[in-house]
């Protein structure tokens, strides 16, 4: 149950960003974060989908910048025309993210007040693509790792895609290294979901120690 707190008497919560490349299973770990420690969680990506919707902030100032082609009959963005269109062409890829990724966070920063003020303790923020820029959000980062070929495995077994579509969205990713540089702790999500568990553990026991 929510404890909603008196005005004025908003405490952050803690927040973990947890991040890993596409198919690393990132909503396995996300979802024991909330079964097993409460977390409230946003995903950034759904975040961007709820800004681009018609009378949103994000989805007039795209249509200004790059036009309607890739609207629908009813007005709302054709997600996959868009796509296609972004990664076709790098500068309106810039532009899109450019003008997106602000908004984002604004609202990510807005929704971790919002549940300081309802008395949550915890916050974990899913980004796939973590922006150094904005790294004062989270208390810590977590790396979720999965080797490449199970991530490809879980790709066009889940969700269709083929080997080609798998490898050329890594591309477009983070390295590993890169996930490592930026993250303090690491989840080996090779294994099963007991084998996560253990590991969030650990991690949770590990910053009872630091804190």
């Amino acid at each position: 149950m929510e404890n909603h707190m008196p005005e004025g008497t908003e405490k952050r919560p803690a927040v973990i960003g947890v991040t890993g490349g596409v198919g690393s299973g990132k909503s396995v770990i996300l979802e024991i974060l909330k079964e097993k420690y409460g977390a409230e969680i946003i995903l950034a990506d759904e975040v961007a989908h709820e800004l681009m919707e018609p009378g949103q902030p994000a989805y007039a100032q795209i249509c200004r910048a790059l036009g309607t082609s890739f609207l629908r009959e009813d007005g709302a963005i054709d997600r996959p025309a868009l796509a296609a269109l972004l990664f076709s062409d790098p500068k309106a890829r810039e532009t899109v993210n450019g003008t997106v990724h602000p908004l984002v966070w604004e609202e990510v920063r807005r929704r971790i007040s919002e549940a300081g003020r309802r008395g949550i303790s915890l916050v974990v923020v899913e980004a796939a693509l973590p922006d150094e820029k904005v790294h004062d959000i989270y208390d810590e980062m977590w790396y979720v790792y999965t080797s490449r070929e199970n991530r490809i495995k879980r790709l066009m077994e889940g969700r269709g895609y083929t080997r080609e579509k798998c490898e050329s969205i890594m591309a477009s990713q983070l390295s590993d290294g890169e996930f490592r540089r930026l993250c303090r702790f690491e989840i080996d999500n090779n294994g099963s979901l007991s084998q996560a568990e253990r590991q969030i553990e650990e991690i949770w026991k590990d910053r009872g120690r630091r804190s």
